[in-house]
């Protein structure tokens, strides 16, 4: 999911800088910076979790990530305030009000399910969990 949500951000960073702004929760000198180098490393947290290197560390950073999404699009929901996330596509899609509301609240279900996987991956990394694995091997 996050090298996929990284590649059209990457491509066209005025637009992700677009969205950026359309949060209305970031000082404006930091927009563009951000629109830069957030899509790396979500590309970068992306591919160590699908190669399988790094994975405590790449979960860390993935699950700080969601904890920004999840509040940046909570605040805006209880705000009232609809916006296109950016997630995938940074163009706007010209959606209802209604619609984007009811997009916002999906987003806001997956990124906790992501969240949830993100945990496992903490938890089947612990040095906990590696220590009671070789003890029940005797």
């Amino acid at each position: 999911m996050f090298v996929a949500a990284a590649i059209p951000k990457i491509l066209d960073p005025p637009a992700f800088a677009h969205m950026i702004y359309n949060y209305r929760l970031v000082p404006g000198g930091l927009i563009n910076a951000l629109a830069l180098v957030m899509p790396w490393i979500e590309l970068f947290v992306g591919l160590a979790l699908v190669l399988g290197v790094w994975k405590r560390e790449a979960a860390l950073v993935a699950g700080a990530l969601l904890l920004v999404f999840l509040v940046a699009i909570g605040w805006n929901l209880a705000r009232g305030h609809a916006i296109d996330c950016g997630c995938f596509d940074v163009r706007s899609a010209g959606k209802s009000r209604e619609k984007q509301l009811a997009d916002m609240r999906w987003v806001l279900l997956r990124d906790v399910g992501l969240l949830v996987l993100t945990a496992e991956v903490l938890a089947a990394t612990s040095p906990r969990a590696g220590s009671s694995s070789r003890l029940s091997r005797g």
